[in-house]
């Protein structure tokens, strides 16, 4: 039993620990981000939404165009 209660000691220190760390690393600024705002105008991205379309545009396309070549074949 008394592991028991030196492993939840030790526990709580270890988090106190990590929680401290965390706390020092917001202060100093080390979560700040300064150049990727600035630079994210330059980036030529399309939205996520668009390319599912387009991809689910081409996949339909191809298909389509699967189905007719077999009843052309026929």
């Amino acid at each position: 039993m008394s592991v028991m209660f030196l492993l939840i000691i030790a526990s709580i220190i270890f988090a106190g620990g990590f929680l401290g760390a965390f706390f020092w690393a917001v202060k100093s600024g080390q979560f700040d981000d300064k150049y990727t705002p600035s630079m994210r105008i330059l980036l030529d991205e399309t939205p996520q939404i668009e390319s599912q379309n387009e991809h689910n545009r081409n996949s339909t396309t191809n298909l389509e165009n699967t189905s007719n070549q077999k009843t052309e074949e026929s």
